[in-house]
């Protein structure tokens, strides 16, 4: 018995958590930095923000590997931040922390109820991925406009990007950062001379509630949740050949969040690209083996979380510009994935337009945000054209 085990534990799982813990923060973990920046956030609640992320993370990984065997990668919720960076500024952030614990804590009723799959079926595939599309719209426009800002250091970074992904897609996005810092160190643009390495001090914040924070956040932040990474994370499990438990999956990851939103985290889900890295052949050799990743990855999260401080300073240290430019890149794929699943279907192109360019805009009223009113107007054009259809 002791022996199989030891077999198990190879260098490849290790390598596989370690390549997929890579890639995570160094493609979306900008995106918190930005969306905290968005809110003016002091340094402590933004350390104390990537601690209660990471921890949840690794805690989830850990866990749910080792208990179901099976290689289950969690992360962090993409979309739900980049959606924050429209919708923080302006919110108090007890009121923000108030949506949190309403977005997770709703993602566990509809899990243990088991309505995680009708709530699915009412909300048009077309139109949620339009909606995130607009949301994550922006960010992809940003690498754009900064590099008219700093076009050599932009020119660097894409030049990057196009060899990384012809010669080593899957590290495109950590050569993009590692040849942007370097070029921007090279230049003077960097202040690691402030950055400390310290353990991070969690900041409690007690979670106020409003209606304007539960549509604007809340509501948009549940949906961006299960459509985005959610069901691709679970899809690419069982594509791997694992009978994953659902409900246990998805209460147990969502509720960590829940306890865990005090401090700062805004989501935690399934991951997609980790969890292909960990699922696959790159996870172990035998399929039965590779929830070793998993456990692996989560205890790899553990530590980045006691650090949240410093990589909080680190990516500070950088210029704001190559910040937009490496979070417009990472998500130049989900960018492409929610425009190809929202005109796929001819019928609903014209309701997927509508929700793409009104989540895309940033527009306000009545004081709610644009993704609020990007579904509600594509759901409206949706349901009357297909009167008309009919």
């Amino acid at each position: 018995m002791t022996s199989t085990a030891t077999r198990g534990w190879t260098l490849q799982p290790i390598v596989a958590a370690l390549v997929a813990i890579l890639a995570g923060y160094s493609s979306s973990i900008v995106i918190v930095f930005q969306a905290a920046q968005a809110a003016h956030l002091p340094d402590a609640l933004t350390s104390s923000w990537v601690w209660a992320i990471s921890l949840c993370c690794g805690v989830s990984t850990l866990w749910l590997s080792a208990y179901t065997r099976i290689p289950v990668s969690v992360a962090w919720s993409t979309p739900g931040a980049a959606l924050l960076v429209l919708s923080l500024p302006g919110v108090p952030w007890p009121e923000a922390v108030g949506a949190f614990v309403l977005a997770s804590l709703a993602i566990v009723l509809l899990a243990l109820t088991g309505a995680f799959d009708k709530v699915m079926r009412h909300v048009p595939p077309a139109i949620a991925a339009a909606m995130l599309a607009g949301i994550l719209f922006r960010f992809g426009a940003a690498t754009w406009t900064s590099l008219g800002q700093q076009p050599a250091l932009i020119g660097v970074m894409l030049l990057a990007w196009l060899l990384g992904k012809r010669f080593v897609p899957r590290f495109a996005i950590s050569l993009v950062l590692a040849c942007g810092v370097i070029f921007a160190a090279w230049r003077g643009q960097t202040h690691f001379g402030d950055v400390s390495l310290a353990l991070t001090e969690p900041v409690w914040t007690t979670p106020q509630f409003s209606l304007a924070a539960a549509i604007n956040i809340a509501f948009p932040l549940t949906l961006v949740a299960i459509t985005g990474q959610y069901l691709p994370g679970l899809a690419v499990m069982r594509g791997a050949g694992y009978a994953v438990n659902e409900r246990l999956v998805v209460s147990s990851i969502s509720g960590l969040s829940t306890l865990l939103a005090p401090f700062g985290c805004h989501g935690v889900t399934t991951a997609a690209i980790t969890a292909a890295l960990i699922a696959g052949p790159e996870g172990h050799d035998n399929p039965k083996e590779r929830w070793r990743a998993g456990v692996a990855m989560g205890g790899m999260y553990l530590t980045l979380a006691m650090f949240g401080g410093t990589l909080a300073g680190l990516f500070g240290a950088l210029p704001r510009e190559l910040i937009a430019a490496i979070a417009g890149l990472a998500l130049m794929g989900a960018i492409l994935g929610g425009l190809q699943a929202s005109f796929a279907e001819p019928k609903s192109r014209d309701a997927a337009m509508v929700t793409f360019l009104c989540t895309a805009s940033g527009m306000s009223l009545l004081g709610l945000g644009a993704p609020f009113w990007g579904l509600v107007f594509g759901l409206i054009t949706q349901a009357v054209l297909q009167v008309r259809r009919s």
